[in-house]
């Protein structure tokens, strides 16, 4: 069984991160010190590899551990996607703060045995502030790095007649999430510009059940993508 203490101390983490990226963002939309802001939208194709899977029956009190592959599913609508914010600083202009919404997708393939459903298809998704870090090559070319934390959001998914105790089919915040990235982006206009990149999010699942039953896991999600940079101001 999830020890209750511990339970109430992460959601006590989770909401004071969730207080903490308003209060960033509020502050972030309300102060001059940052010189740009910028709208990025993009897609791609997601791949994680294998994880080792828990899962417990509340009213047997059994619990069963096993490895399973992941399916990026990354076309399966809806479709892998992500949107961020980026504030640049006005005092140090290679430097920003991001923050990322991450629409990432996985499926188990194949199955364990006796389930019938187990995947986060309708999102495995991130929410994470990022510092940022660029290069102005002054040629349009523009590299730059990121690195941040915050919450893992799954649409959970999971069903296993006979040895879970009913269907879960419902979002969640099921824990902390990290995030590294890596890309160049290229300025074609004064406001427009495009980018590609290779990300990759860790994402903890601690998923709760129908009846009281539980599914943990960790998550790395490898990404390519490509999207379009807007500049606000």
């Amino acid at each position: 069984m999830l020890d209750r203490k511990s339970g109430a101390v992460g959601m006590l983490v989770k909401s004071a991160l969730v207080l903490s990226v308003t209060l960033a963002s509020s502050t972030v939309l309300s102060t001059s010190t940052f010189a740009e802001t910028t709208l990025s939208i993009y897609g791609g194709a997601n791949f994680s590899p294998h994880s080792r899977v828990e899962y417990h029956n509340s009213l047997t009190n059994t619990t069963t551990t096993t490895a399973v592959g992941w399916d990026g599913a990354s076309f399966k609508m809806p479709p892998y996607y992500g949107v961020r914010a980026t504030w640049w600083l006005d005092s140090a202009p290679e430097f920003g703060v991001a923050l990322d919404f991450t629409h990432a997708k996985v499926e188990a393939a194949p199955l364990p045995a006796g389930f019938t459903t187990l995947e986060f298809t309708d999102g495995i998704n991130y929410l994470t502030v990022n510092a940022m870090y660029r290069w102005d090559m002054g040629n349009g070319f523009t590299p730059y790095v990121g690195l941040g934390a915050g919450l893992t959001i799954p649409h959970v998914e999971v069903e296993a007649p006979g040895i879970l105790q009913g269907r879960t089919f419902e979002y969640q915040v099921t824990g902390l999430a990290a995030q590294a990235l890596a890309g160049v982006s290229y300025q074609f206009d004064d406001n427009w510009s495009m980018f590609g990149e290779i990300k990759t999010n860790y994402g903890v699942v601690n998923a709760r059940l129908f009846g009281g039953d539980t599914l943990k896991t960790n998550i790395i999600n490898n990404q390519v993508i490509f999207g379009f940079t807007y500049k606000l101001f």
